[in-house]
Parts: C-alpha cells; sequence; structure tokens
C-alpha cells in the first residue's frame, strides 16, 4: 500500500448504521483499525457507547453516537449532518441495521411483519435519501448496503424477513441505475449467508423456540471484511458465503426440490433446540444486554 493510500484511509469518515450489534459492528471496528472517523447509529445508546469504545480501542481516529432508528427519516439525515458539519464530507456509510421475525404468514402478528418489513425497506429508503445527496454534492462516496441471502431465495416461516430484504435489494438496484452518471459514487450489497450474530436470539419468534444460523455459519468478522472491501472494490451484489450461489442455484433451477427440502432442513438447522414463549424480540425497541459482535455460535 503506498503512503497516499494509507493517509486515504486513516482519512476517512465513515457512517455505520446498525453499528450496536453484529456485522455493523464489525464493520465499525475493522474500519476504526484504518484509522477512521467513525458516526455510529444505531437505537440503544449504551449499546452504541460500547461499540464506540471497541473502536475507539481499535485506532479509530474520532468516534461519534448518534442514537437513531432508521425508520425516523429525520433522525437519519441529523447522523449524516453530524457527520458532514464534523468533519466536512461524508466518505462511506455502511448500513446495516435490521430486524428479523419467525412465524407463519398466518401466525405472525401483522405489526410485526410490517416492522420487520419497513425497516429493511423504509429504513433504506431513509438512508439513501439522507445519504445519496451529500454523495452527489460531493460528486464520490461509497454506500455498502448489508443484504443477506434471504435476498435471492426464500424460506418458511421468515415472510417477513424475506419480504423485507427482496424489497430492499429491488430498491438497491434501482438506485445503482439512477446513479450512473457519478462514476465515484457506488452503491453495493453484501449478501452473507448464516452469520454468528444475537440477531437469531434477538428475532421477533411465535414458533415456541429462537433461530439458529444455517450451516456453513460465518463469523461477523469475515461478513465485515467483505463490507470493508467494497469501499476498493464496488459490486453491484456481492454473495459472502460460499454456499450462496449453490443455494441460489437450487432456488432458480429446481424449485421442486428446493421448496421440499427447504423446511424440513431449516428445522433440522435453522432453529434453536430451546423454548421461549411468543415474543416480539428487538423488533419494536431495543434489547441492549442481547447486542453485541458475535452470538453464542460457532463461525468460520
Amino acid at each position: 500500500m503506498t503512503a497516499e493510500e494509507t493517509a486515504d484511509r486513516t482519512r476517512e469518515v465513515v457512517l455505520v448504521t446498525g453499528a450496536s450489534s453484529g456485522i455493523g459492528r464489525a464493520s465499525a471496528v475493522q474500519f476504526a483499525e484504518r484509522g477512521a472517523a467513525l458516526v455510529l447509529v444505531a437505537r440503544s445508546r449504551e449499546s452504541l457507547e460500547q461499540a464506540a469504545a471497541e473502536c475507539r480501542a481499535a485506532g479509530a481516529r474520532e468516534v461519534q453516537v448518534c442514537p437513531a432508528d432508521v425508520l425516523d427519516g429525520a433522525a437519519v439525515q441529523a447522523a449524516v449532518d453530524r457527520a458532514v458539519t464534523s468533519h466536512g464530507r461524508l466518505d462511506v456509510v455502511v448500513h446495516s441495521a435490521t430486524v428479523m421475525a419467525y412465524g407463519s404468514i398466518e401466525d405472525l402478528q401483522p405489526e410485526v411483519f410490517e416492522r420487520v418489513v419497513d425497516t429493511a425497506i423504509k429504513g433504506t429508503f431513509h438512508v439513501f435519501r439522507a445519504v445519496l445527496p451529500q454523495f452527489r454534492a460531493q460528486q464520490r462516496g461509497s454506500l455498502v448496503v448489508v443484504s443477506s441471502l434471504l435476498a435471492s431465495v426464500t424460506t418458511p416461516t421468515m415472510g417477513a424477513y424475506n419480504t423485507g430484504k427482496w424489497g430492499q435489494l429491488g430498491l438497491i438496484r434501482t438506485v445503482q441505475q439512477e446513479l450512473r452518471d457519478l462514476p465515484d459514487v457506488h452503491v453495493s450489497a453484501v449478501a452473507p449467508g448464516g452469520t454468528s450474530t444475537p440477531i437469531y436470539r434477538q428475532a421477533a419468534t411465535v414458533l415456541g423456540n429462537t433461530g439458529h444460523p444455517p450451516p456453513p455459519v460465518y463469523t461477523p468478522e469475515r461478513v465485515a471484511r467483505a463490507v470493508v472491501a467494497r469501499v476498493a472494490d464496488p459490486r453491484r451484489l456481492k454473495q459472502s458465503g460460499f454456499a450462496n450461489p449453490l443455494i441460489i442455484a437450487g432456488f432458480r433451477l429446481l424449485p421442486p426440490v428446493y421448496d421440499a427440502l427447504v423446511g424440513p432442513l431449516l428445522k433440522v438447522f435453522g432453529y434453536a433446540r430451546d423454548s421461549v414463549p411468543p415474543t416480539t424480540g428487538n423488533v419494536f425497541a431495543p434489547v441492549p444486554e442481547k447486542e453485541a459482535t458475535r452470538g453464542p455460535f460457532v463461525g468460520i
């Protein structure tokens, strides 16, 4: 790496949504290791302060916390404005905020379904609306959205999350087309498979148990490396998981086989062996005590 490239990294101004937990938190730490100035966004101030401490210890030049829900467009705009006011520009945005729910379409509460879908689609819309005018004014910038394998396939009992992620990817692809006149403004999507984050234990569920990332399970740090890499190497959609292309091929090319197998396999590999009453999890409010970079699952 040249001295100029090193200097560019240490001057990076990076905003991360969903920075209190999982892939967002892991991504923030990896940008901190590059010496970036960070603005961390999530709903829980308590968890954000913990993430900020990790980022400072990792080498961040500066860290600010902005508690906000991505469903609040004004709050998202305020976080972007704070980054620009503090540093004069915004170089990178990582949008990782998401919530999840388990339950059939017939059993899931309508308000839970709507909130999961809205967080994925409206939340991403609010991020785009706040960030893209700044990038357009700068004529440069990188925005990386953490998508999912479930933006390309579906699974039973995850209809809310499937719907949200499919809609989010449609929004991403539309924006990528609309930005073709700005060659130095990039919007990328990274789609991980099962990842060892706390989201499975934080999800809403009416199944009587919590979720489990299906194998192969990846660490959030591994996915975060794919997120950070998109700054230098933008992609329309980068699958982060060696099994993802095979699963997508089965879904598209052999739908009867896929449909016959996905339910039984999910019951064996996608649900935890626990027992919990119906819960809305963190869908409507954060659960700080369950937020961390990693969940209790072994990842590679």
